[in-house]
């Protein structure tokens, strides 16, 4: 398995603006970071540049010690899964065949018990059958976690690098939770590094390992909730009142709107 993810000086910008300006970020194993900021921050930009769909104008990213260009598309696959915010699809498939999707770079016929095991995983079991296109939108991200943990499914669990674009964003109280559990849970397992851009600072107060904050496309802070969620530091980047305690059964800062 590639065991380093490390960008170095990622510069991005359209013919009118940066995006992204000299960002430098390593990603260790086991690990669940979080993406934060303000809109417009960059971050979801930045996601596109650590998993290829975007080159950056500068700055290179390596994988296990080799450029991610160099990788072919197939082998990169294996090792890099990415869940988008939004994915319509432009046929009307089962759900089945859509997580069967994510199994693309290991075998062209997808093996009915992975898909099972990534199904009940992600909760998905009581989605069987139907089809894609009729699911709600928190049901339809279900899906799409479910495909690409099967990306990554080698020898009964996924690992390598998952990449999550706001994956909570319409999900429901519970299968907020579930979902981050889930990450939790499997990157303690070590074969699994997770990489997530959330809105949500109390989500990613409680189950990131470490929290990457952006402003206007460069890393202000990172490091432990407890050091970046600081009601100072987040009136000045996100320029609203806030006050930040701690939640009342672990240790974690909640960030709570000043009235």
């Amino acid at each position: 398995m590639a065991e380093q993810f490390c960008a170095q000086a990622l510069t991005y910008g359209t013919a009118d603006k940066t995006v992204i300006r000299d960002v430098s970020l390593s990603l260790d194993q086991g690990e669940l970071v979080a993406l934060i900021g303000p809109n417009g921050a960059g971050k979801s930009t930045l996601l596109r540049l650590l998993t290829g769909f975007l080159k950056p104008g500068a700055g290179h990213i390596m994988l296990g010690g080799k450029p991610l260009d160099a990788w072919s598309t197939q082998t990169l696959s294996r090792h890099r899964a990415v869940m988008r915010q939004q994915t319509q699809l432009g046929f009307d498939w089962p759900i089945e065949a859509v997580i069967g999707m994510g199994r693309a770079p290991w075998t062209q016929q997808p093996e009915a018990s992975v898909i099972q095991q990534v199904m009940q995983l992600t909760g998905c079991l009581p989605l069987a059958g139907r089809k894609y296109a009729a699911l709600s939108g928190g049901e339809q991200q279900r899906v799409q976690l479910a495909r690409a943990l099967a990306q990554l499914w080698c020898d009964g669990a996924p690992r390598g690098w998952l990449f999550l674009d706001e994956p909570t964003s319409a999900l429901d109280l519970y299968h907020q939770q579930h979902l981050l559990r889930l990450m939790k849970s499997l990157t303690a397992q070590r074969n699994l590094h997770v990489c997530v851009v959330l809105h949500d600072l109390n989500l990613a107060a409680l189950w990131a390992d470490r929290i990457v904050l952006l402003h206007e496309g460069k890393i202000v802070s990172q490091g432990s909730p407890e050091s970046v969620l600081r009601a100072e530091d987040l009136a000045r980047w996100y320029g609203a009142e806030v006050q930040v305690g701690q939640h009342p059964t672990n240790a974690a800062p909640q960030v709570f709107l000043a009235p």
